[in-house]
């Protein structure tokens, strides 16, 4: 496992994002000098005074505790941290944005990945392929992750750089940290959060910023890879050479993070990702089923899965083990694959199947599109 290094982030002061009408087929110098322009409206459009809700979070007792926490923790100065906090905006958007989806309403791979897999985010991974070739043909050799992985998951995330996000992360973490909407799972998500802004103010000082600088998404992932301030400390790299980590203006510091992710979440080079099945003959009923369900994790045997009625629609390994991925159409028939290790290591991205799946189809039509196969 590659190490992680200690410089973080020296020069992340701005989100930089590309105009909506920005052409994905723009050269590399276009594209530079259109983000920069983004770069700047958006400066200004910024203000901590018109996003957000004065919410004067320094009265909230958990925040106060937190503050203690983190002037014990971390020798943090309390009344700088109160002045921060002060500072600090609701975000009512993010907590709308994290509400579970209605009760009922049937999940839909096909329709999901025709969010992902369309001509402007094609066009946009080809000529970022193009553009940063030699940055992914290092990676894949270092750590063992395949281009079209990589140029699929920033794809999905930001559609390469697009889309990195106009919240401030503080005023997100914040937000979400204490505020949380009822869920099962509130407890856990706000100490999530709460974990988030500590890595965010520990970013900050180490790279010497200032933290409402940092900007993302609404969950307060931020650049082009949309990585958490944990994730940014823990495996971030310096690709590009240049002393630090930026992955809100580099490129390639974020090709190298990214492939660094997936191998410390268990990417294994040169192994498979996944295999299209169906379900035909085995055992009387529906005894499959009790494949469906279990977890993020490759851990059964091929042999288990055919006995069950699974059937792989092409050649599979049997010296791997496997998970039913089933992808559900709505009232049209579910799409399923045996994903093997490296299908999972993507889902600790982001913990989803479709997602898994969005970013390698989007890869592979990546691959396509440039050797000019569409």
């Amino acid at each position: 496992t590659p190490a992680v290094p200690a410089v973080l982030l020296s020069s992340l002061l701005l989100t930089f994002t590309l105009p909506a009408d920005a052409s994905p087929k723009q050269s590399g110098k276009q594209a530079r000098k259109a983000t920069t322009q983004g770069a700047k409206l958006r400066k200004v459009a910024a203000n901590p005074d018109e996003a957000g809700e004065f919410a004067n979070f320094t009265q909230w007792n958990e925040v106060a505790a937190f503050i203690d926490l983190m002037a014990e923790k971390h020798g943090f100065d309390r009344k700088e941290l109160e002045a921060t906090f002060k500072r600090v905006r609701y975000i009512d958007t993010a907590i709308q944005l994290v509400k579970p989806a209605p009760p009922g309403k049937p999940k839909n791979w096909h329709a999901y990945r025709a969010r992902f897999i369309e001509p402007v985010r094609v066009n946009a991974g080809v000529a970022f392929w193009d553009e940063y070739r030699d940055a992914l043909a290092r990676a894949e050799e270092r750590y063992g992750v395949p281009a079209e992985i990589i140029v699929g998951i920033i794809g999905v995330e930001t559609v390469y750089g697009r889309n990195t996000g106009n919240f401030r992360v503080l005023d997100a973490l914040t937000t979400l940290a204490f505020d949380y909407p009822p869920t099962p799972n509130r407890a856990s998500r706000m100490a999530f959060f709460r974990g988030e802004i500590e890595n965010t103010l520990l970013l900050a000082r180490d790279a010497g910023i200032d933290p409402f600088s940092l900007f993302g998404s609404y969950a307060g992932a931020v650049g082009w890879p949309q990585f958490m301030p944990g994730s940014i400390r823990k495996f971030a790299v310096d690709f590009d050479g240049d002393g630090k980590v930026d992955l809100r203006n580099s490129p390639v510091d974020a090709i190298g993070s990214v492939a660094s992710f997936l191998v410390q979440h268990g990417w294994k080079a040169g192994e498979p990702v996944v295999f299209p099945a169906t379900l035909g003959a085995g055992e009387p009923g529906r005894s499959w089923e009790m494949f469906i369900g279990q977890g993020l994790e490759a851990k059964f045997r091929l042999d288990e899965l055919k006995a069950a009625g699974v059937v792989p629609a092409v050649d599979t390994p049997a010296d791997r083990m496997y998970g039913l991925v089933d992808l559900q159409n709505g009232g049209e028939p579910t799409d399923y694959w045996l994903g093997a290790n490296n299908f999972f290591a993507i889902t600790q991205y982001n913990r989803s199947f479709f997602y898994a799946m969005s970013v390698i189809e989007l890869g592979r039509t990546v691959k396509s599109a440039r050797a000019g196969v569409r």
